[in-house]
């Protein structure tokens, strides 16, 4: 879950060693997709702390299948495009956004991953929604009519 595709493997790498090293403290009949992604930015924080060089945060798309030769060329425009704007809102508006919005997880289970309360959650996708809003009006304006 990383904009270098390189780091995102290491990071999915580590996940999966700690989760096997750690799943006698998984609780059965809790999501496990949810202790996953704790898992995930748990050790996402401890790199970032650690002073990493490079820049990681929580944007995976890989659940989303690799655009192939038959895909249009606009839709993958349209992906880097909101990629770029994803990209200027505060990590955790992103971060909140990402969890509810491309990975689709309750406000429940993102607010779990993040370790704060569900209204917290659901106070973050609000503003992460409308801070993309500005930055799309923004860039829009700067773009000029001829690109709408």
């Amino acid at each position: 879950m990383a904009r270098d595709s390189a780091i995102a493997d290491d990071l999915v790498q580590d996940t999966i060693v700690r989760a096997l090293d750690k799943a006698d403290s998984f609780a059965l009949g809790t999501n496990l997709r949810a202790w996953c992604f704790a898992i995930l930015r748990n050790l996402f924080l401890e790199q970032h702390r650690r002073g990493h060089r490079e820049r990681i945060a929580l944007e995976d798309y890989g659940h989303q299948p690799a655009p192939t030769s038959e895909s249009s060329p606009h839709t993958q425009t349209e992906m880097q495009e909101l990629e770029s704007l994803l990209w200027q809102i505060s990590p955790l508006l992103r971060e909140a956004l990402v969890l509810v919005g491309a990975q689709e997880l309750t406000y429940a289970e993102a607010a779990e991953i993040c370790e704060v309360e569900v209204g917290t959650m659901k106070a973050r996708v609000s503003r992460a929604r409308a801070a993309l809003k500005k930055v799309m009006a923004a860039q829009d304006q700067k773009n000029g009519p001829e690109s709408t």
